[in-house]
């Protein structure tokens, strides 16, 4: 077996695809995420199993899955559920290995994301990860608007710790710290990595950062200095939150954290990754 990269990277063709209104068809999905699984990343963010009412450019994920292939790939699979139902059809996919849920330090976002509030949203949480025990899945959650938030509720690495410290008790291990709409900077990214780092050592925080394209390495170079060793990202930097602001902050663009790790060690192929990177330019280059 493969040893694993000391920096896991996590490409996110699901956070790239949502905002955009234009469907993009389900052919042309299956072929793109068919060519990341050939590039090696740890985990492929591929799709959710949320309202198409919400986010309608998801509303084929069942049907990518289905058809992508997955016999010569060690990258695993991971999707996006906001609610009971969404989790229950999450767990019948056998090829599926995380379920992620967006759980926000931000209780105006948490309303505005999942229509649910932070208490009651901890409930969808127990029930999402009870089905991930019986199914043999592991859960993420997603900490949003982690690094602070618009929306003027209180913010502080103090009650991202005490909400990591809450989910941890139930069982929870593995995190990702989100950076909702863009507004981390290299001091709240130290802050916020090194108290969870510091209480919760056990357990696995990635970043999910949003970012102006000028400020992507001081970001990556903040999350790693601190501990950070998973990382998402989205080829190009596309996409980013429908649901946080009306104008998407894009995300962690990928061929900037390869140049800046190296390919040898993350283990990615060069030559799948740029056959990759034509297919996003070509379905997403006429959005931009």
């Amino acid at each position: 077996m493969q040893e694993e990269p000391q920096v896991k990277i996590i490409e996110c063709p699901r956070d790239a695809m949502q905002g955009i209104l234009d469907f993009i068809p389900t052919a042309k999905k299956t072929v793109y995420i068919n060519a990341l699984l050939k590039v090696g990343f740890h985990t492929l963010d591929c799709g959710s199993f949320v309202s198409p009412r919400a986010i309608p450019q998801m509303r084929d994920t069942r049907e990518v899955i289905r058809n992508l292939d997955l016999e010569n790939t060690s990258t695993k699979l991971s999707v996006i559920v906001a609610n009971k139902r969404g989790a229950d059809d999450a767990l019948l996919f056998d090829e599926i290995d995380y379920l992620g849920f967006p759980y926000s330090v931000s209780e105006t976002f948490q309303q505005r994301n999942t229509n649910k509030g932070i208490r009651d949203s901890l409930e969808t949480v127990k029930y999402v990860l009870d089905g991930c025990k019986n199914a043999d899945k592991e859960m993420v959650v997603y900490i949003s608007m982690c690094f602070g938030n618009p929306y003027g509720d209180e913010w502080s690495p103090d009650i991202v710790t005490d909400l990591v410290g809450e989910l941890h008790e139930l069982g929870i291990k593995h995190f990702s710290l989100s950076d909702t709409i863009g507004v981390s900077n290299k001091d709240s990214i130290a802050d916020v990595f090194v108290e969870l780092n510091k209480n919760y050592a056990e357990c696995e925080f990635g970043a999910h950062f949003h970012t102006k394209p000028h400020r992507w390495l001081e970001k990556i170079e903040a999350a790693y200095e601190h501990g950070c060793r998973k990382f998402d990202g989205a080829i190009k930097g596309y996409g980013g939150c429908p649901m946080a602001k009306d104008d998407l902050v894009g995300n962690m663009p990928t061929e900037k954290m390869i140049g800046h790790f190296g390919y040898d060690a993350l283990k990615l192929k060069k030559a799948s990754f740029e056959e990759a990177l034509k297919l996003a330019e070509n379905i997403f280059g006429r959005y931009l």
